[in-house]
């Protein structure tokens, strides 16, 4: 419920704060007052679109700032709520209720923040969501329209609808994906059999010359050998020579007498060996090292000359070999294994390609089943609403009974929606093309006969402007059902309406005041007269610009302003004594 609101800079009001209680509260005051000010602070703290222009004629901004209680609020609600503080990091004030505060700037610019958190005004909106529901004077107009009465319908029939509803969206949305890829399949399947051609043709290049993972590296390393093979041959047997001196030529044969590295190794190793002096001796070691290194070295070179191909043609293999694997790097990619990655991935895409007629009908297929599924969950949803439908037409006929519409009757249909010629979606139910929109194949419209023996016309042509707001009235008595969450505010609902009706609209608001907080605006005595909480708007000419306080009024403070709303006789015995009288006129009425 909302606890308390204070306005600074907003219209006429410079600044004004308001505590709120639960039952029912009015607000009155002079046309002009600014009591249209205090609905429009709770749409900006519905999160509703800033207006610059609302802010106070010299004021730099306008602050609006709320504090709501969850304190009777139902699990379902109090979760919601936790879980949109704990995602923005907003807190509970000490006391566990929630401040939302909305800032609009002169320049237009707007601010938002939730329990001392800055937070987007969405997350006023989701706050304010499930605790307060604002309606304001074009809510009238709202509900001529369809869509409006197929959200009300639905409403009344609570989880039964919801269920359905949630069913058929979910199987609807699987039957458009899967007419969406068949139309997509057909429409392009000669790209697609063009790109699996292309796909095809170069897997089969690829395979046919089978690169390896860093041949292409190898290769070049290989060739640039191969290339200087006359000059390494002759490195590698000059260094052997070198090493075992005429022990070997670089082709293995006998070498003749020359010297080399390992003779004088061995013969310095012997000396040292035979001398007496430990000095000397402590060296042979270290020759022993040298002498296996060399070995080791010689053995090295031996096998290097071994390996150097002795085929005259293998450069020219190579060469060939190197320019079949830049034919496929020029095409696919910038070396061996990027066109090794291009080949999985086009195997991959190819095993998803498939163009075939089988493949085209079992698409076709799966569309039918999909909408054949879709079609008996519009008929079950639309059977549902149908049954709901005269249950809703017979509890607000029976609510306009107490508001002074005894006669009235309003009916509730559910009509198939025929789908049109450019329909891009329709689905075939009972054997009618229907359009299948996200909330069904129905069309629901409410239907109001303002007497006896009338006909029942859509109240978009049948209802007056006080007709209509006791429709509403009377919709959203049937709709709240017993949860009291949420806190409901309504603007003038009772325009256009006098009399008799207006005493009815007032019980009818005191009794949904017995499980909601009810705030109303409202200009007529009759309605202000059953209330638990009367606010009014004062307005104060000043020398630069009007401003407005709102106040709580005592008991003989009401009595004087439902005089002045009465006929304007605030001070006069006349006007006290009507106010008196419509007062226990109420009270009596609600112990009924």
């Amino acid at each position: 419920m909302l606890a308390e609101i204070r306005i600074d800079g907003l219209g006429v009001i410079s600044k004004a704060a308001a505590q709120f209680h639960e039952g029912l509260t009015v607000l009155t005051g002079e046309t002009g007052a600014g009591k249209t000010m205090v609905v429009t602070s709770l749409h900006l703290l519905s999160g509703a679109r800033a207006d610059a222009g609302r802010v106070r004629l010299g004021a730099d901004r306008a602050v609006v700032e709320g504090r709501f209680s969850t304190a009777n609020a139902s699990a379902r609600v109090v979760s919601e709520v936790d879980r949109l503080l704990e995602s923005t990091g907003a807190e509970r004030d000490e006391d566990g209720t929630i401040i939302a505060l909305r800032t609009v700037g002169s320049d237009g610019r707007s601010r938002a923040h939730l329990g001392g958190r800055s937070v987007p005004a969405g997350a006023l909106s989701e706050l304010t969501g499930p605790l307060l529901t604002v309606h304001g004077q074009n809510d009238q107009l709202r509900l001529q329209r369809p869509d409006q009465q197929r959200q009300a319908l639905d409403e009344f029939g609570g989880a039964p609808i919801g269920s359905l509803l949630d069913k058929y969206r979910a199987l609807r949305a699987e039957w458009i994906e899967a007419r969406d890829e068949l139309a997509e399949r057909t429409r392009s399947s000669r790209e697609l059999a063009q790109e699996v051609d292309r796909l095809e043709f170069g897997l089969n290049e690829i395979d046919a010359v089978a690169p390896q993972p860093g041949e292409d590296l190898s290769i070049v390393a290989d060739v640039r050998r191969l290339s200087d093979l006359d000059s390494l041959r002759s490195a590698a047997a000059d260094a052997q020579v070198a090493m075992l001196g005429g022990a070997a030529e670089a082709d293995g044969s006998d070498g003749g007498d020359g010297v080399g590295a390992l003779d004088l190794l061995g013969e310095a190793r012997a000396r040292i060996e035979s001398s007496d002096d430990p000095a000397l001796t402590a060296l042979g070691p270290r020759l022993a090292e040298a002498i296996a290194v060399v070995t080791d070295v010689s053995s090295d070179l031996t096998g290097y000359l071994a390996d150097l191909p002795s085929d005259p043609g293998a450069l020219d293999t190579l060469l060939n070999r190197q320019a079949e694997l830049k034919t496929l790097t020029r095409k696919y990619a910038a070396d061996v294994d990027g066109v090794l990655s291009w080949a999985n991935q086009a195997r991959d895409r190819l095993s998803k390609i498939d163009v075939s007629a089988e493949a085209l009908a079992a698409l076709a297929a799966r569309v039918d089943d999909c909408a054949a599924a879709v079609a008996v969950a519009a008929t079950a949803l639309s059977q549902a609403r149908t049954k709901y439908a005269v249950k809703l037409g017979k509890a607000v006929t029976t609510e306009l009974g107490g508001l002074a519409m005894g006669k009235a009757r309003l009916e509730v249909t559910v009509q198939p929606l025929v789908a049109g010629a450019q329909d891009a979606a329709p689905l075939t139910v009972d054997g009618r093309e229907l359009h299948a929109g996200s909330a069904g194949v129905d069309e629901v419209e409410f239907r109001l006969a303002a007497h006896s023996g009338a006909q029942a016309l859509p109240i978009s042509k049948s209802a007056s402007g006080g007709e209509l707001s006791r429709v509403m009235l009377a919709l959203e008595v049937v709709l709240a059902g017993a949860e009291g969450s949420a806190t409901m505010v309504f603007d003038e609902v009772d325009a256009g309406v006098g009399g008799r009706a207006a005493v009815e609209i007032g019980r009818r608001l005191a009794r949904l005041a017995r499980t909601h907080q009810v705030i109303v605006v409202t200009h007529l005595p009759q309605v202000a007269a059953f209330a638990d909480t009367h606010l009014v708007v004062d307005k104060v000419d000043g020398r630069k610009a009007a401003d407005s306080g709102v106040r709580t009024l005592t008991d003989g403070e009401r009595v004087v302003e439902l005089a002045r709303m009465l006929a304007g006789l605030d001070n006069t015995q006349t006007g006290r004594a009507h106010a008196e009288e419509l007062l226990a006129t109420a009270k009596a009425a609600r112990t009924e």
